[in-house]
């Protein structure tokens, strides 16, 4: 693996996989970035050949900059860097798609995404639920960082230990089975909300990511086939 990200291909098969894509006469390819984690959209953009030979070969995002005529590395000025997981294509192989572990917001405005500015009315991230739990995951970590008890709810719980936390993992997973056993919906919903944020603060003191569990999920839905 070379320099940068966790996604970096060895140089020997970039050249292969570069002529696997189909450029467009201007010589440019439309690149989606996708969080890998919370599987949320983050930008579109372009790239050239040399913009995803880098890409492959450091393990972050390159790009090619329309407006300027010039590569560029994401979060070169901003620190908004974007560590690769993974790259495919369309069936067609026009069209690339990045997997990234970004180290802050993608957008230039500052908004964590590019697709902000709602059409039709409503916000974009209410169509994407499942980002949810990867956002909680995040805000967690960040309030580990903070290393401040006073500071949040989260942090006050943390520094109680592992005991407390999987006392109220246990206490809110009752409550739901309670909620649910009364046929009172709404009451599920809102205890389920507190469980799934108890559970991500456990995955933190456990040294677990929501990373870690899909990957079971996953290798447990290709052991089904």
């Amino acid at each position: 693996m070379s320099e940068g990200g966790t996604g970096a291909v060895a140089r020997a098969d970039v050249d292969e996989m570069v002529a696997r894509v189909r450029f467009g006469a201007d010589g440019l390819a439309p690149v989606i970035l996708q969080d890998a984690s919370s599987g949320r959209v983050l930008t579109l953009a372009w790239a050239t050949p040399e913009a995803l030979r880098r890409t492959l070969e450091r393990g972050e995002t390159w790009l090619w900059s329309r407006s300027r005529g010039e590569l560029w590395r994401k979060g070169e000025t901003s620190g908004n860097t974007q560590a690769v997981r993974g790259v495919a294509t369309d069936c067609d192989a026009d069209a690339v798609l990045v997997l990234v572990d970004p180290a802050g917001p993608a957008c230039h405005t500052g908004e964590p995404h590019c697709f902000h500015v709602p059409l039709d009315g409503r916000q974009p991230d209410e169509s994407a639920p499942y980002a949810a739990v990867a956002d909680l995951e995040r805000v967690i970590a960040a309030r580990v960082a903070a290393g401040d008890p006073e500071s949040s709810y989260t942090a006050r719980l943390l520094a109680k230990g592992i005991d407390t936390v999987c006392k109220k993992v246990g206490e809110e997973a009752t409550e739901v089975v309670i909620a649910a056993k009364g046929r009172e919906r709404e009451q599920v919903v809102r205890e389920s909300a507190d469980l799934l944020y108890h559970l991500a603060v456990l995955w933190n003191v456990a040294g677990v990511t929501l990373a870690d569990v899909a990957a079971e999920l996953a290798a447990r839905r290709r052991g089904a086939g």
